[in-house]
């Protein structure tokens, strides 16, 4: 509508204007374009989401039907319930299957789109009796877009299409509705209130001048006159508008983004930027993100003798949680080598040999890498660090060094066959010989790996040293009772039995392609030793979960885990302390389900970690956390995690996460850490309060423009400022150093505060009152120093003030302009006066803004290099428009004398001194004013009379209304901590506001220790002032 009011005001513009005229609409069309691409482009973003689902979807499918002999290969889309479907391995799955029948020793399926979990999954085919059992738990499923890891199948199709298990995420995806960011939703309601306001103003100045609509200027033509007018009223809307606002707002963030990225946090939504600066919850998975997603094996124990019933062994810890071949083996704190050790040689043996995975060393990004399981890479990982034989890998590249310990042992054996895990026996072997000349069948072993209580349940005998000592029931019990406690303590580590089976029975007699006889196989073993290892947290992620703690936000773990694994990786990384009760405060997905809607919100608003959880518990969770006007960061790698991400208010998916979890998250780490999520939210905080400073930087000068235009409208002076110089200012020269104000520093004590509330105004009473007082001295300025021009310059007319109000009745035969050019009020040096004082005041104004309460005697400018620049740089943009050609004739300006830059500067300076007043007040008298800004926070805790009792008052959304007995209030700083939960107040708030109170209420500050006898009336005063504060 501007640009098109704007076309039509420059279609009948005359004279040297028409050149001009179009100036204006042709930059707010440019304006337009820019939003519309933006706007664009994100729409395209939130469709690449669901887009990016099809990499998942499966093309073809192996079916088995009636009409035709055999298996046929068809589309995937072609397949409907009912059909028998064929898997093996390498293949996506087509639809949700249930298996019929497994036709191969085992069949492993890799599910992590689904659950996020990287390890795959062994599946079976018998019945599943709980019927409400998590997708993690249906091992008789085969889900659409799941891969097959080993093994071949034959199932029935129960599902397609949307009804399949990735369709339904699909479904809430396309359901879900992208959240506003809190500064979406200001700056939306700022633009509304803005609207209005502009809109009644703009009317009143058109209404008022109706009386010099006939004026001589205008030719008599009260249709001229009428014109005149509303293009000034035009002009006071461009000089409202913080056009400049939206393009610095989007180039801060911009730069934050980048700053985030150095820190391994990529942005995909600017917005989130800010929204990060809030956040009062995380949600994070637990694999990978708070654990490395490396197993590690962390302990070791062998037998150390064996005398009757009485047995003691040798315990080892293990340093290194990651798969680098770089640890050492520890045995009462102090390194040892293994070699000394013989049941570490057989135990490294077994671990070599009764292993498919290997290292890999990754040179594009600097680190060792898993091929094949995770558990069995830890395996190989343990034997690097082990060194049983000494190996010289000191100058071996690191390519060379990941299998180096391996294939020595591999050398010494040779592995004949394999017999595959299976989940009747739980364990698996390897039968080997040795590769040296002269051996025979006698020398063959079997090596057993597998879950403890079913190794041992077969094994007859221990080794201690090289013996083999009979295993009794109570040298048993001691074992098992070791195991347990490693599985059950505060690691809950995942144990593995290691045994051999010396004299094994000859290969040829074996029948392999028989999994029901690999039991027969595996009897009368030798227990070396057990292993125990874990998912180890990243050494980082404990500092910055206490980081989070100090910050007032407040950490989930979620994860597919079991319950006693979950709580035990929460009190190992301080989500959880030692010997904290979880009761409340830790759920399973089924414990979640079986509460009731009511129950489960105020689960969600004590809970710290939720196991064995589904798709639709995330989703659900980030609802109820909303609900309590929660900001949450949901973390996330697979698809199942999409609807979740989508729906937080910043989605955050890993860097190795699939491609529908990134493409729905706002934030992406490139490292997987969590510690990562922690700088991001510092980052965002930094931004938002520099995100503060040039809001009310750009503000403060559009109340100038205001004030000039409205002054000269008022008074009927000339223009002072016209649209494009405004536009000018407003685009370009205001908004080089707003842009810079974002590299202001940060202070020290940002993640030392509680999160900010989303609602708090950008703009309280008091700052408002003092960008008011800028704006008005801004204002007051411009047109003093265009009138200042027609008055006393040399150079100027020096007409009276009464001739410069009555310059439109200006005529050659009125006598009040005798001897007076009426031409010479329309000369281009009071605008140009008038837009220098405006440029120049804005860049005092800039450096007022490097801090919003400190002097600049403090905070010097060059503390933001950045801003000094844009400063300059923005004054010569402005002697561009005044000295080089045509920028003059563009810009209705003219070069200016040192004389008119004199006058100029003593004009603008003062604005300096100001502000520094205005920061004085701020800092010694008004201490309580952000006590006051917050005081409508105060409500949940005090209470109004009402009757015999107390009604609790509650402006906050989600504080409770309770009611209690009449009392006086109790000082805030001693209220228990749990009622800060649901409403976070400042640290320093609680005393700020007694203080507040005291002094209104006359008491004495040594009475601060004391309770507060506070009138409800004083209460109520507090809520009716804070409350000003959202409408100004």
């Amino acid at each position: 509508m501007a640009a098109f009011l704007s076309f039509i005001l420059a279609w009948f513009e005359e004279g040297e204007e028409s050149m001009t005229a179009f100036v204006e609409p042709i930059v707010i069309i440019m304006i337009l374009i820019a939003n519309a691409v933006v706007g664009v482009w994100q729409e395209r973003n939130a469709e690449s989401a669901i887009e990016a689902l099809k990499e998942y979807e499966p093309e073809m499918g192996k079916v088995i039907r009636a009409d035709r002999s055999g298996v046929q290969r068809i589309r995937a889309r072609d397949i409907v319930p009912g059909d028998i479907v064929e898997v093996a391995v390498g293949d996506k799955v087509p639809a949700d299957i249930r298996i019929i029948e497994i036709r191969s020793t085992t069949l492993r399926v890799d599910q992590s789109i689904l659950t996020g979990e990287s390890m795959s999954v062994i599946k079976h085919a018998d019945p599943i009796p709980d019927l409400r059992a998590v997708n993690q738990d249906k091992k008789n499923m085969l889900f659409s877009g799941t891969n097959i890891a080993a093994g071949k199948a034959v199932g029935v199709v129960i599902a397609t299409g949307v009804y399949t298990e990735i369709g339904k995420i699909r479904n809430q995806m396309v359901e879900t509705e992208p959240e506003k960011t809190p500064l979406q939703q200001k700056l939306d309601e700022f633009s509304q209130q803005l609207s209005k306001v502009i809109f009644l103003v703009c009317i009143a100045v058109w209404v008022i001048n109706i009386s010099h609509f006939s004026d001589p200027v205008h030719g008599g033509s009260w249709f001229r006159g009428a014109i005149y007018y509303f293009k000034t009223s035009v002009a006071l809307a461009v000089a409202a508008i913080p056009e400049g606002l939206p393009a610095v707002i989007t180039t801060c963030l911009a730069l934050g983004t980048r700053r985030m990225a150095k820190k391994n946090a990529i942005v995909r939504s600017l917005p989130s930027v800010e929204t990060l600066g809030c956040t009062s919850v995380i949600c994070s998975d637990k694999t990978g993100t708070l654990t490395t997603n490396q197993m590690s094996v962390c302990r070791m124990f062998i037998m150390e003798k064996v005398e009757g019933t009485q047995c003691s062994l040798h315990e080892f810890s293990i340093t290194g949680s990651t798969y680098a071949p770089e640890g050492q083996i520890l045995k009462d704190e102090q390194p040892v080598w293994c070699g000394q050790y013989d049941g570490l040689v057989e135990l490294a043996t077994i671990c070599a040999l009764c292993n498919d995975s290997s290292l890999d060393y990754n040179e594009s990004k600097k680190v060792y890498e898993k091929v094949g399981e995770a558990t069995e890479t830890a395996l190989t990982c343990l034997v690097e660090k082990m060194n049983v034989f000494d190996t010289d890998t000191s100058k071996l590249s690191k390519v060379e060094r990941a299998n180096a310990c391996n294939s020595v042992i591999k050398q010494l054996m040779k592995k004949e066959c394999t017999l595959e895990f299976s989940r009747d026996r739980k364990s698996m072997s390897v039968y080997c010989t040795p590769t040296s000349p002269g051996h025979n069948s006698a020398g063959s072993k079997m090596f057993v790996k597998g879950a403890p209580e079913s190794v041992i349940e077969r094994c007859t005998h221990v080794r201690v040293g090289t013996a083999r000592v009979p295993l009794t029931t109570p040298v048993r019990e001691k074992i098992l009772s070791r195991i347990r406690d490693w599985g059950m303590g505060i690691d809950t580590l995942r144990c593995l039995a290691l045994a051999t089976h010396d004299s094994p029975v000859r290969r040829e007699t074996m029948q392999l392609h028989d999994s029901a006889a690999f039991i027969h196989y595996e009897t009368n073993l030798t227990f070396v030793g057990c292993v125990g290892m874990l998912d180890p947290p990243r050494k980082e992620v404990t500092s910055s979960i206490e980081m989070c703690r100090k910050a007032g936000i407040r950490v989930i773990m979620i994860t597919g885990d079991n319950k006693g694994t979950a709580v035990a990786i929460c009190r190992r990384i301080g989500i959880f302390s030692e010997n904290e009760d979880v009761a409340g405060k830790a759920y399973t997905g089924r414990e979640f389900d079986e509460l009731s809607p009511e129950a489960q919100r105020q689960a969600c608003r004590d809970a710290r970690c939720f196991a064995r959880v589904e798709p639709a518990h995330k989703s659900r969770i980030v609802e109820y956390l909303q609900s309590f006007h929660e900001i949450t960061a949901m973390t996330g790698d697979g698809v199942n995690d999409a609807p979740a991400l989508k729906k937080a208010e910043i989605g955050i998916a890993m860097g190795s996460g699939t491609a529908v979890a990134k493409s729905a998250a706002e934030m992406v780490l490139s490292d997987d850490n969590f510690s990562t999520i922690v700088s991001a939210v510092e980052e965002g905080r930094a931004i938002y309060n520099n995100m503060k400073q040039f809001i009310r930087y750009l503000i403060s000068s559009n109340v100038g423009e205001v004030v000039c235009i409205f002054l000269t409208a008022i008074l009927g002076l000339p223009e002072a400022l016209i649209p494009v110089q405004l536009l000018w200012v407003n685009l370009v020269t205001d908004g080089l150093p707003a842009t810079a104000l974002g590299f202001n520093p940060p202070d020290l004590d940002i993640m030392d505060k509680l999160p900010r509330n989303p609602k708090e105004p950008l703009i309280s009473g008091w700052l408002f009152f003092r960008y008011l007082a800028i704006g008005v001295y801004v204002g007051l300025a411009t047109v003093g120093a265009a009138t200042w021009w027609f008055l006393y310059d040399a150079e100027g007319p020096q007409v009276s003030f009464h001739q410069l109000r009555n310059f439109m009745r200006c005529t050659e035969d009125n006598p009040i302009f005798e001897g007076v050019d009426c031409e010479i009020f329309e000369s281009r040096y009071p605008t140009t006066m008038a837009l220098s004082v405006l440029v120049t005041i804005e860049m005092c104004n800039a450096l007022n803004s490097v801090s919003e309460n400190q002097s600049l005697l403090r905070m010097p400018p060059w503390l933001n290099i950045w801003l000094l620049g844009a400063i300059v740089m923005s004054m010569a943009l402005h002697f561009f428009i005044l000295y080089v050609k045509p920028m003059p004739l563009i810009f209705q300006v003219t070069p200016l004398s040192w004389p008119q830059w004199v006058v100029v500067l003593k004009i603008s300076l003062p604005v300096i001194l100001l502000d520094e007043g205005l920061k004085y007040l701020s800092r010694n008298h008004l201490d309580g004013e952000q006590g006051l800004h917050g005081a409508w926070l105060l409500a949940p805790w005090c209470f109004a009379w009402a009757g015999d009792g107390l009604v609790g008052a509650s402006p906050v959304p989600h504080a409770d209304v309770v009611s209690v007995p009449a009392r006086p209030c109790t000082p805030l700083a001693q209220l228990p901590k749990r009622a800060f939960s649901s409403n976070p107040l400042p640290p320093q708030l609680p005393r700020q506001a007694e203080q507040l109170m005291l002094r209104s209420a006359g008491n004495a500050p040594r009475e601060l220790e004391q309770q507060i006898n506070l009138p409800c009336v004083f209460i109520q005063l507090l809520l009716n002032l804070g409350e000003l504060d959202p409408f100004l």
